[in-house]
């Protein structure tokens, strides 16, 4: 998949593709992988080119074999991904909403459509991650996750488990439950 070309053409804040909508008949497999920090590692070596991550970012889907792929018109690319293929790596408050922005450049809106949800990492840590599209969510990094702690609030659930997260968007956007002793 020689990707060279479409570099050319792509900026940082650029529109996403309708990869959604693009059904390649030539199917295949490429060694890159997308680590835990959100490096993208093609035939053992990091890419460093951040305009290239965002290009593959943008080319990105998880279908509903649990498999993430490189899609083109032409073309799809099976690749790895370790946990989730993007991490939050800023937050910002605007009034009553939580901005966030990805490894990758996308920026989002915590609301009903970009919500919270908390699940476990492949080391079996409950961390928080948000959906962003195409099947493919971002895990909020570590500085994040702290910086949302500081504003975040303690409710209780329907299972009687203290949960601590905050509201943006006008929805509830839960960041982990508090453990039933404290000490």
């Amino acid at each position: 998949m020689n990707l060279e070309p479409l570099l050319e053409h792509v900026e940082p804040v650029g529109q996403i593709p309708p990869v959604d909508r693009w059904h390649p008949q030539q199917v295949g497999e490429m060694d890159l992988k997308i680590v835990t920090d959100g490096r993208w590692i093609h035939e053992g070596t990091v890419i460093g080119r951040p305009r290239l991550v965002r290009l593959l970012s943008t080319l990105l889907r998880h279908e509903q074999d649990g498999h993430h792929y490189l899609v083109t018109p032409v073309e799809k690319q099976r690749i790895q991904v370790e946990d989730r293929p993007f991490v939050i790596v800023d937050a910002e408050q605007d009034g009553q909403d939580w901005w966030l922005t990805t490894n990758v450049g996308d920026r989002l809106c915590l609301g009903e459509a970009h919500r919270l949800t908390v699940s476990d990492t492949p080391d079996g840590v409950a961390v928080p991650e948000v959906a962003i599209r195409f099947g493919l969510s971002a895990r909020l990094g570590r500085n994040v996750f702290y910086r949302l702690v500081e504003g975040a609030e303690q409710r209780t659930t329907d299972t009687g488990r203290i949960e601590l997260g905050l509201s943006s968007g006008g929805v509830w956007q839960p960041l982990g439950e508090l453990p039933d002793d404290p000490s």
